[in-house]
């Protein structure tokens, strides 16, 4: 299914943040309140050998029974194969909440699933993919975002040359029967919004609008291509924040769910060269604070390494922590938060150890 093209924009939400009010205090941090181990810690890596886990999704409140992931399960998608080729990983893992893996989608070969992985509350699940058939930048290609069922088929391909370009993350603001994706395009670095409808078939999109633009992006030697990759949406201020990679910096976009213009690059909000180093994988918190993870493949430091980091909307750090205990870089990617009223869970990937961590945050 190729999008209309509409060269504009707009803007997503934090799925799960209505129910976690018993953590809403600003003055509480979630990675500061980590314990020293995860309460889980599962292997990603499936049958077909597929390894670096990149994105990270809970499957929400909701979710249609009869198919293969329940409320409360993990989603991990792949993006290398067991030959450890970049661009080529084809698998989405469930993790359930008592630590069991499963393949949950195993697609073409040679799709490259990015972080741009998300749930959509009435059954489906949204994925990116930035394809590279040896592993180089040099042959990485467009992408799509594919559309699986909750049995795990492929119901839907979306493409478009301009405002698909690379999906490398993504948020929804899901409203059950219609639904706004934004997503990252790492080959281009410009953020696009779908307006979509959900229904029993499947999700539909509407109209693709481009809302954000001019971030740096580039091959990168280890980490293939650099770009725009975390997206984090306040629906209640309409703003999303994007973390760029390659500007190791954190931008908000005003109106994103509403404008129909493209905003640049929006405003800054956070660049730390101390504690920023190649920010990846953006979520907001219930406490207000957002949290990235680092990538190490811009402004290392060889003292903080695979670091999660939490900060203030106003720029203002707060916490951090490696998610390898080896130390070593670029093991930090996916993030994702889900929770209840006496409870968060933080779900972070260990690229290093191919791992799903899960803390529980009381």
């Amino acid at each position: 299914m190729r999008l209309p093209i509409v060269l504009l924009s707009s803007a997503l939400l934090f799925v799960g943040a209505d129910s976690m009010l018993a953590f809403d205090d600003e003055n509480k941090s979630i990675i500061a309140d980590l314990s020293a181990s995860p309460s889980l810690s599962v292997s990603t890596v499936p049958p077909n050998g597929d390894v670096n886990p990149y994105g990270v999704a809970f499957v929400p409140a909701g979710f249609p029974q009869g198919g293969v992931p329940h409320s409360g399960d993990i989603l991990v998608s792949n993006f290398n194969n067991g030959a450890n080729l970049q661009g080529t990983g084809t698998t989405i893992v469930r993790v359930t909440p008592q630590g069991q893996e499963s393949t949950f989608f195993q697609g073409s070969k040679g799709l490259g699933l990015t972080t741009a992985l998300g749930v959509l509350r009435r059954g489906f699940v949204l994925v990116g993919n930035v394809p590279s058939t040896d592993g180089s930048c040099a042959t990485v290609q467009q992408g799509s975002l594919i559309v699986v069922n909750r049995t795990g088929a492929q119901v839907a391909n979306w493409t478009d040359s301009k405002l698909l370009d690379g999906p490398w993350d993504l948020t929804i603001n899901d409203h059950g029967d219609r639904a706004q994706v934004f997503v990252s395009n790492v080959l281009s670095g410009t953020v696009t919004r779908l307006d979509i409808n959900v229904g029993a078939g499947g999700p539909m999109v509407r109209r693709a609008t481009q809302i954000a633009s001019g971030y740096l992006h580039r091959c990168d030697p280890a980490a293939l291509v650099v770009g725009p990759t975390g997206l984090a949406y306040d629906e209640d201020k309409d703003v999303l924040y994007v973390a760029s990679t390659g500007d190791n910096a954190v931008f908000a976009i005003r109106n994103a769910g509403e404008t129909q213009m493209d905003a640049g690059m929006g405003r800054l909000v956070y660049s730390d060269d101390v504690h920023l180093h190649g920010p990846l994988a953006l979520a907001l918190g219930p406490n207000g604070h957002l949290i990235t993870a680092n990538g190490d493949a811009v402004n290392p430091d060889p003292n903080q390494q695979s670091e999660i980091v939490e900060f203030t909307k106003s720029g203002k750090f707060v916490a951090q922590r490696t998610v390898d205990p080896s130390g070593q870089a670029g093991g930090a990617f996916g993030v994702a938060l889900a929770g209840s009223d006496d409870e968060v869970r933080f779900a972070a990937v260990d690229d290093i150890n191919n791992t799903l961590e899960v803390w529980i945050v009381r």
